[in-house]
């Protein structure tokens, strides 16, 4: 039964409608009904595409016919103006010749006619790009001795052999003998040449033409009609398709099922194992016992709870809201049973971290309300087939929401509006100095009032301290949400920790690497912190490189606070501890904890002298030492080491990629607006500026909106992937896939 609706769906697709969507009221008909009503439909499709291809075939061998006899017939008549010509041009000749040689001119009119060779032909139609090399074939095989003639087809047509278009060319070959006629007919054969039947008698050549085209006319009206009976047939078919197609799929889905169950050792019951969630427990009993009872079965179903060793799938509860936010985490792995969710961190910091790289409360606008029509029309778009891309964003428009609102924020933050700044939030902090300035964006500002209360003063924007401003703005807040997330993913390895009752990784694993982590990028977090607050002027990037080359040198000016000679050596010092606390004593606590859990189990206790050897040999082996080699422990942990140590450095230098997006966005977007839109404006010119205002909205639209959100939208994915899960996230599990009807898809076989 699949295999004939696949059959009726591959017929619907060749007639180019598609079936009717699945109506939500079942249908009465049973299976087995169903199964005869197919047949029935299969039988009468199979007869109507065999009729179908038998009348198209003739149909095309007729046309191809018709084409020959016009073609040929074109030859024909111009051969016979060409002879007429040449005719009377002898004859002119034999005329100027009969007064010098009378004798001559009787001997030559008085020449046998039944002695002249009559030349046969055969003509048909080739295909135009074998035409050539059935051309040289002929003469190379005939040793030159047949004439041909070919006329190019202008449409192409139908080969009535393959069904498909072909562009072919009509030929007539002239021979003598029946040697070279059996040649030419197999050569015709091996390149696939159609030949037809043709006559040199002009007026049975027109009662042919005639003929052929009053039977085209009939077989061109019975397909027609046929193929109106067809999709007429493949109509009634599709209004009920899907419905069908779905009954069909779930009959088939319950014996997959049933061939999963085994029979118990009575071969009365079937006995069936599989996972479930725990607060399911009663609603799967409930759900027995009425089908006990809708069945009227006399025994019912028994629901046991089975304990087992093996791992269990993961299952996290989702909405339409959440559902794609873990689908960014499970494309990196399924979370193990149990192991901490990065997708509930993710709903935060993938928007965030994405609008930190394209914050502009403009292009926030312009996506968020992108996505709204997405949010605002769900119901009919998720019923329709949108297409690869287009999917992909309909299913995330709720992460893409979020870009946009916090992209929205951070914009209102950088104060950009298309690179443009606003006083949203009240007037500058800052006035020009001198009352005869005219510019406000120059050197020579000073502080008139209180500082601008959210976000970056719009003075700011155009001012020669704009860029070192914003590059250390967002190179120092990008350092600063690094450590903090990297934090956050060792602090989730420590509740791993905890929760798998694992001690060793919690002091010899989460210490350490929080201890390392954070006396060099803690501490380079809390100077930037502090430096924001107090307004020095000291140079982080000497205090941080000499902490390491001199760490007992004086730091001048250079110093942030009371006491940071002191804290930067103990930080030192407490940072080159950590590494071999990483490395050392995990292997020798596992080599020590191995030895002690094997001590003495390679003795069995006897309990009689008449005891049983294979009991023994049960014993030894059931207590058998496993494997255990201290070297590859080592060795495994070095590498893990030598990666925290090496991913610290390399992870806090990869967020700066937040700094490197956000100032490329912004100096895109003020490329665009300087250089095409004010300059479009500058020529007071109607129709320049509205070039300019096309160009600068597809640049907008097509680079700031569609390429850099794809970009910024990557780097956080590669935030979240490595420098945030590689942390704590193992991602090993698989996911907890329940049985449903509704989970039935177009594709599922």
């Amino acid at each position: 039964m699949a295999r004939k609706l696949r059959f009726f769906k591959d017929q619907m697709a060749k007639a180019g409608f598609l079936p009717s969507p699945r109506s939500s009221v079942g249908i009465n008909t049973n299976l087995d009904d169903l199964e005869v009503k197919l047949g029935e439909y299969e039988s009468e499709m199979l007869e109507m595409n065999s009729n179908s291809e038998k009348l198209q075939g003739s149909y095309n061998e007729l046309l191809e016919y018709k084409l020959v006899l016009q073609k040929a017939s074109q030859i024909f008549h111009s051969a016979e103006r060409g002879a007429a010509a040449q005719r009377r041009e002898v004859e002119q000749q034999i005329h100027d010749r009969s007064i010098d040689s009378p004798l001559l001119v009787e001997q030559e009119m008085s020449t046998d006619p039944s002695k002249q060779i009559k030349l046969g032909f055969v003509s048909g139609l080739v295909p135009r790009e074998k035409s050539l090399a059935f051309e040289r074939i002929l003469f190379r095989t005939t040793r030159g001795n047949v004439y041909q003639k070919q006329l190019v087809v202008e449409e192409p047509v139908i080969d009535p052999v393959s069904g498909d278009k072909v562009e072919k060319n009509v030929f007539v070959v002239f021979y003598s003998g029946e040697r070279a006629k059996n040649k030419i007919l197999k050569i015709c054969d091996a390149f696939g040449a159609n030949r037809y039947p043709f006559t040199d008698d002009i007026g049975k050549q027109y009662e042919i033409i005639t003929e052929v085209s009053g039977k085209l006319s009939e077989l061109k009206t019975t397909i027609d009609i046929g193929q109106l009976q067809r999709v007429n047939l493949l109509r009634s078919i599709g209004h009920e398709f899907e419905q069908w197609n779905f009954m069909v799929k779930k009959e088939k889905s319950i014996y997959h099922t049933l061939n999963m169950l085994s029979l118990d050792v009575t071969k009365k019951c079937l006995v069936g194992e599989g996972w479930c969630p725990v607060f399911a427990r009663n609603q799967i009993q409930n759900v027995l016992n009425r089908a006990t009872v809708d069945s009227n079965s006399p025994v019912g179903a028994i629901f046991h709870v089975l304990e087992t060793k093996d791992q269990p799938p993961t299952y996290f509860c989702t909405n339409k809201f959440t559902s794609a936010f873990q689908e960014i985490v499970d494309a990196y792995g399924v979370a193990n049973y149990r192991e901490a969710n990065p997708g509930v961190y993710t709903i935060v910091t993938f928007p965030f971290l994405f609008a930190v790289m394209f914050g502009d409360w403009g292009h926030g606008i312009c996506l968020f309300l992108a996505t709204l029509y997405f949010i605002l029309w769900e119901k009919k778009l998720s019923r329709q087939k949108l297409g690869d891309i287009m999917e992909m964003a309909f299913g995330g428009r709720y992460v893409i929401m979020l870009m946009a609102v916090f992209s929205i924020y951070t914009g209102l933050i950088y104060n950009e509006f298309f690179s443009v700044p606003f006083e949203l939030f009240g007037r500058s902090a800052y006035d020009c100095r001198d009352p005869s300035c005219s510019d406000a964006y120059t050197v020579g500002l000073t502080k008139a009032r209180d500082t601008y209360p959210f976000g970056v003063d719009p003075k700011w924007r155009g001012t020669r301290s704009e860029l070192p401003f914003l590059n250390s703005l967002k190179m120092k807040m990008s350092i600063l949400l690094g450590v903090a997330q990297m934090n956050l993913g060792i602090i989730l390895s420590y509740f791993n920790a905890k929760f798998f009752h694992n001690d060793l990784d919690i002091w010899h694993q989460f210490v350490p690497q929080m201890i390392f982590l954070n006396s060099l990028f803690g501490y380079l977090s809390l100077l930037i912190i502090i430096k924001w607050c107090t307004g020095s002027q000291a140079d982080l990037y000497h205090v941080m490189i000499y902490m390491f080359l001199s760490p007992t040198e004086d730091l001048g000016d250079n110093q942030l606070f009371p006491g940071q000679k002191f804290l930067q050596i103990l930080l030192l010092l407490m940072a080159l501890v950590a590494v071999p606390w990483m490395l050392l004593p995990k292997p020798l606590l596992l080599k020590k904890q191995h030895e002690q859990r094997h001590r003495g189990q390679s003795y069995a206790l006897l309990t009689s002298t008449d005891y049983d050897t294979s009991e023994l040999e049960v014993s030894k082996g059931s207590h058998g030492h496993e494997d255990f080699e201290f070297s590859e422990v080592l060795v495994h942990q070095l590498i893990h080491t030598i990666e925290f140590v090496l991913g610290a450095v390399s992870n806090t230098a990869s967020y700066l990629r937040l700094w490197a997006l956000s100032l490329a966005h912004s100096e895109l977007s003020t490329v665009f607006y300087e250089k095409v839109l004010l300059l479009a404006w500058g020529f007071n010119n109607l129709a320049i500026l509205i070039v300019g205002i096309i160009v600068f909205i597809c640049a907008t639209v097509g680079v700031l909106l569609v390429m850099e959100t794809l970009s910024a939208f990557l780097h956080a994915l590669r935030l979240h992937w490595v420098e945030f899960q590689g942390k704590f996230y193992v991602g090993e599990g698989y996911k907890f896939c329940p049985f449903s009807f509704t989970s039935i898809g177009d594709d599922d076989e």
